[in-house]
């Protein structure tokens, strides 16, 4: 019996997939793992949802599978189909499930403990604007937080203790590399009723690439890996397969999940994520400009390398802790979990490529964070995802050769380079006898009165050939400094150098160091009331001491500012920020008050400065 059409590439596709399938280590706490989705299907009903009418049911639960979700349903504009995979549990089955589970024994790997809370790592700004989120959380759509409850129980039904869990992969030839595209499902993302982050929805997609090169041998290796990680794009999404950050079993990539949003991270640790509202977005991207000129004005006056660590943190942003400790379950090589035969995405796969909508409840919320997120293939509002039609120029590597071809592409460049810069020595010479031979009829026209018109003329000549000469020496002189760095980029790459692991990375996401967790207690404690102490204070200073508005609300957040301080053991650093703020605050008031005065004596000063620096020429 022949081996049925496309076989054998499938074959192969599956093998490197398998090479590198990824090992991912979860937090403890963490309820939800990676799930085939025609269990989930299964177990949803299908709904739509047409702008001004309440939602209708298409597909009952029971009755839905992959071949129904992919039949064609089309819609009139800003409908949006999603699927429902449970419904809410009532306050009887809420408090049986609870009694349930707080009976039961727990394995450790189940027990969560929140580490050093988040709001104790920034500052006032940040605590404020994460208390109007707080706030938004109650006007806009939310997913009920019973939900989370639900979603456990049928996950458990639906895959047993000892199941294998279930990838689901693509092979992508493009410019000379293999990219290997992993796809995670979870049924549920409880980020914010389990571990106290952003949010929670029905259905999470996480994808990582590993991407593969030929050696001069022709065999596959491994060259990058790119993991998806909430907003981050493009070059810092990726590192190279050597970087020590990259931890590897074997060959296969070591994934630190996220709890509860199922985020990829290379290392383990607490990372500090943040959440950008859209009300806010003028002020971030104020924000966000001035911390740009900032570190240019550092790097231009010092000279040196800036604090990365804070880099892109903006006080209008939310902040919230990702937990990737990886101190829980594993699935993977030397983990206690395994994974199943890999799930080809291709053109069998016709629920991927023709379902455009949720993979779960709708909340209507308008920054979409508790709604559910669309397939591997497309965005929330149908549009192709990046990372399934670009897999290069979604990790910032459509710019980067494979290794066997950067010789030849160096060498490439530098005969265009020399042939351009073989033009501009044309170009330059052409100006620079055309510039001559004016220069020469210009200097005959001189004291000849009848030439006048034509002296002009040529002057006016003279000045444009010696701006485009101009121009065309500097493109020389910038195309010869880089013919010499492609020289010598050159012999490096000739020399086995790969050049700097990180040079790529411009906000390289990392665990918050450990001089962040080392709060006590009472700083946690203070950091959790400060913003509602000081929205209490002002209210209290509204209702009862009115006259003394101001100056009270002044005095209230200096006594913030100050036990904050103290916490954070920076009162030295506090009282040298004071004292050199009242000397600004004293100097311009005194400029203010001898505004006058002080300019003329000002100008004086300078009179005489620049008769003293004129007179010193003068000596013999």
């Amino acid at each position: 019996m022949s081996d049925p059409p496309g076989w054998s590439a499938a074959a192969a596709d599956r093998a490197l997939l398998q090479r590198f399938e990824p090992v991912i280590r979860y937090t403890r706490g963490e309820r939800f793992f990676p799930l085939d989705v025609d269990r989930y299907v299964r177990a949803c009903s299908l709904w739509v949802q047409r702008p001004g009418e309440p939602p209708q049911r298409l597909v009952p639960e029971g009755e839905l599978t992959l071949a129904r979700l992919a039949e064609p349903r089309p819609a009139e504009f800003g409908a949006v189909h999603y699927l429902k995979f449970i419904e809410p549990l009532n306050i009887a089955a809420l408090a049986a499930y609870a009694v349930q589970t707080g009976l039961a024994k727990k394995d450790p790997a189940d027990v969560f403990t929140a580490g050093r809370g988040r709001l104790a790592r920034v500052g006032y700004g940040s605590r404020f604007v994460d208390a109007l989120f707080s706030i938004t959380l109650l006007a806009r759509g939310r997913v009920p937080g019973d939900t989370a409850a639900a979603a456990g129980q049928i996950f458990e039904k639906l895959l047993p203790a000892g199941a294998a869990h279930q990838y689901y992969g693509r092979v992508v030839r493009q410019n000379g590399w293999m990219a290997l595209q992993y796809w995670f499902f979870y049924p549920f993302n409880n980020w914010r009723s389990g571990f106290f982050g952003v949010n929670d929805h029905e259905a999470d997609w996480e994808m990582i690439y590993v991407y593969l090169a030929e050696d001069a041998a022709g065999a596959a290796r491994p060259e990058w890996v790119a993991y998806a990680s909430h907003d981050f794009a493009g070059d810092d999404l990726r590192r190279r397969w050597d970087d020590p950050e990259v931890e590897k079993v074997g060959e296969h990539p070591v994934i630190y999940a996220g709890a509860g949003s199922h985020a990829s991270y290379y290392s383990r640790g607490e990372y500090l994520a943040e959440l950008e509202l859209p009300f806010l977005a003028p002020l971030v991207r104020l924000v966000d400009g001035a911390q740009a000129l900032g570190r240019r004005l550092i790097r231009e006056t010092r000279g040196g390398p800036h604090d990365a660590q804070h880099e892109g943190f903006n006080v209008f942003r939310i902040p919230f802790v990702d937990y990737a400790r990886g101190d829980g379950r594993a699935i993977g090589l030397g983990g206690a979990r395994q994974w199943a035969e890999p799930i080809l995405l291709d053109e069998t796969q016709t629920w991927a490529l023709s379902y455009r909508g949720l993979w779960g409840l709708y909340a209507h919320d308008p920054i979409a964070g508790e709604n559910a997120p669309a397939g591997p293939v497309y965005n929330r509002d149908g549009q192709m995802r990046r990372s399934w039609y670009d897999p290069l120029g979604w990790a910032g590597l459509d710019k980067v050769p494979p290794p066997a071809e950067t010789l030849a592409r160096l060498e490439a460049q530098q005969a265009a380079l020399a042939a351009r810069r073989a033009t501009l020595e044309a170009t330059v010479a052409e100006h620079s006898r055309a510039l001559t031979g004016l220069g020469v009829e210009a200097a005959a026209m001189v004291g000849r009165p009848h030439l006048a018109k034509a002296y002009a003329a040529h002057q006016a000549r003279m000045a444009e050939h010696s701006r485009a000469l101009n121009v065309a020496r500097a493109e020389l002189a910038g195309d010869s400094a880089l013919a010499e760095a492609l020289t010598l980029h050159s012999a490096e790459v000739r020399g086995g150098d790969r050049g700097p692991l990180r040079a790529h990375l411009r906000r390289a996401h990392r665990p918050a160091p450990d001089s962040t967790l080392r709060l006590n207690r009472v700083a946690e404690f203070w950091a959790a009331i400060s913003i509602g102490l000081v929205i209490i204070g002002f209210v209290a200073l509204v209702l009862f001491a009115r006259q003394y508005l101001l100056f009270g609300l002044i005095a209230l957040l200096a006594v913030i500012v100050f036990v904050e301080a103290g916490f954070r053991r920076q009162l030295a650093r506090l009282v040298d920020s004071v004292t050199i703020a009242l000397a600004l605050g004293a100097a311009l008031v005194l400029l203010a008050q001898w505004f006058w005065e002080i300019t003329v004596v000002g100008v004086l000063v300078a009179g005489a400065y620049i008769m003293w620096e004129n007179l010193r020429e003068l000596r013999p």
